[in-house]
């Protein structure tokens, strides 16, 4: 029987060494250790990570790697390579690494080998994409498609999505990529009131093909095209599905041929490896996608073979698990410096969110310990006008990753240097933070006078010993991308296997899918309902007294 994570040796050091240094400020350690920066950073190709703007020492860092050891990260990391269902509440392994591995070495899931589909996939996924980029799928009215629509939800829009934009300067710039997930009309009647349905395809990626959302999008995009198209013959020109329900989207209108699979071992928010990225491969092209992919094997690779206390995403998790269960941080903020990654903390809401989110361990004993933490984020520059007011002087510890390339496409020298010297005086000014003194220092020297100081002087004060880990790279380029994507999905299986978490179901989103489809079959039959809750009832019934129930179509 495993034992109790809080009743592990290291766990129980590591509760006094925080009673121990909880009140050391970083300037006091940066100003002990004069090489704290080489001691706390590592770099991976031109990746470099520096975690030394933590409330951390060698000691702790010392008792946070044994913390793994006692966890049995190194065990449970096998596994994870291997095959074996450490999903166990859907008795699955999870094999998205395997969707990069290009090693040629024969790949099992569940004692299946898989590697030889996945190339066969991969190759169909590359083939309609370059039809698609060399404007040889013709629409039925035999014009070229210059607009492609995915419709998905979760893992199958924001992983797609997330990369779609962090790597435009990639794309081809007059073949439009369009994302729709939201079962919100507005989404999809937005989107296609600028398209022409002779030259758009649409995607209906939905590895179920049940997603209400998904569905109900679809059918929109399938009765839009019918009112142009001559017949349901031609729909087969305009739509693909990414899909393990080959028989449903089949009886959706979906050709055989147009069918891209999709395999229990690929949880929705580790997909866009799959075909899950086809939108991804027609924006950057084949090639680019292999970049992308072969960024990520090198982290699995790293992941698999470096020692705990060289391992990026083994130090990320471990250093969150200080601050999550014993500082009591309940969130993190994720903040890249590059524009182009402004759905990055999105995507990874979902893929930490939704993989850590559990409150019952692997056993389905309730635990006694906080577990995934809360996550939010913003591009920087945007988000020191914004939330930064609370990261410097509120009265709660949000750690915060903060990314920024060195270079960039459009590297015009007055703007990037701006935004460099940006992430670096934000990295400072949380660890260093003002002294009253400083203030009082800076104020006088303005000349103010002593009364106007004093009453000014605790408005200006700041803590710091705010912490930061800074990812610097040398460019957003799909191997770089891959990289960092690929680091965050292990810290995430490292968190996971220390909290003894399943980290690849989801169950917590089902319950509020089946209500709202009984709900909404008493919505399409107009009567009060009187079944729920008080408020439940209300509000339905408030709803149906004042909707229109006819449909606009």
């Amino acid at each position: 029987m495993m034992t109790k994570l809080t009743d592990l040796p290291a766990w129980e050091q590591l509760q006094q060494h925080y009673l121990d240094t909880k009140d050391i400020h970083m300037r006091d350690l940066f100003a002990q250790e004069p090489g704290r920066f080489d001691s706390f950073s590592l770099k991976f190709n031109d990746i470099l990570f520096d975690y030394s703007k933590n409330r951390v020492t060698q000691e702790t860092m010392d008792l946070l790697f044994q913390l793994a050891e006692q966890a049995d990260i190194a065990g449970c990391r096998e596994q994870l390579f291997s095959g074996y269902p450490i999903n166990n509440t859907e008795h699955r392994a999870v094999m998205h690494t395997a969707l990069r591995n290009n090693s040629h070495k024969p790949t099992y899931a569940d004692n299946v080998r898989i590697d030889e589909e996945i190339k066969t996939e991969l190759h169909r996924v590359k083939v309609l994409a370059e039809k698609i980029r060399t404007r040889q799928w013709l629409g039925h009215s035999n014009q070229p498609i210059t607009d492609v629509v995915n419709i998905g939800i979760g893992g199958s829009h924001l992983g797609p999505l997330m990369v779609t934009e962090a790597l435009h300067p990639y794309s081809i710039h007059d073949l439009h990529i369009h994302y729709v997930s939201n079962i919100d009309e507005n989404h999809i009647t937005n989107t296609l009131e600028v398209l022409n349905p002779d030259t758009t395809l649409f995607i209906i990626a939905s590895k179920s093909f049940t997603t209400q959302d998904t569905l109900v999008n679809a059918m929109t995009a399938k009765d839009w095209l019918l009112h142009k198209l001559e017949s349901e013959e031609n729909l087969h020109k305009h739509l693909v599905a990414v899909t393990s329900n080959i028989k449903m989207a089949v009886e959706f209108g979906v050709a055989e041929d147009n069918i891209f699979k999709m395999w229990d071992w690929v949880g929705g928010r580790y997909s866009l490896w799959s075909a899950i990225g086809l939108s991804i491969v027609i924006a950057i092209g084949p090639e680019h996608f292999d970049d992308l992919l072969k960024g990520a094997n090198e982290v699995d690779e790293h992941f698999k073979t470096a020692p705990l206390t060289e391992n990026i995403p083994v130090i990320m998790a471990l250093i969150g698990i200080w601050y999550n269960n014993f500082y009591n941080a309940e969130s993190i903020a994720i903040l890249p410096y590059d524009q182009n990654m402004h759905r990055f903390p999105a995507y990874l809401q979902q893929a930490d969110m939704e993989s850590n989110g559990k409150g019952c361990d692997r056993s389905g004993a309730t635990v006694d310990y906080s577990t995934g933490p809360i996550l939010f984020g913003e591009i920087g520059i945007a988000s020191q006008h914004a939330f930064y007011q609370l990261l410097h002087q509120g009265t709660k510890l949000v750690p915060a990753d903060m990314l920024a390339p060195i270079s960039n496409f459009n590297c015009i020298a007055t703007h990037h240097r701006a935004l460099m010297s940006n992430i670096f005086a934000q990295t400072e000014a949380l660890m260093m933070g003002k002294t009253e003194q400083e203030v009082r220092v800076e104020l006088k020297q303005q000349g103010l006078p002593d009364d106007e100081i004093e009453a000014l002087l605790p408005f200006k004060i700041f803590t710091g010993n705010r912490p930061t880990n800074t990812f610097l790279f040398y460019t957003l380029d799909p191997k770089t991308l891959g990289s960092l994507i690929a680091m965050y999905e292990h810290k995430i299986f490292v968190q996971g296997v220390v909290w003894n978490l399943n980290s690849f179901d989801q169950w917590g989103v089902e319950l509020g899918k089946v209500l709202a489809k009984n709900i909404l079959d008493e919505i399409n039959t107009a009567d009060p309902v009187s079944n729920h809750d008080c408020s439940t009832n209300g509000l339905i019934n408030y709803y149906l007294s004042l909707k229109p129930l006819k449909d606009p179509n």
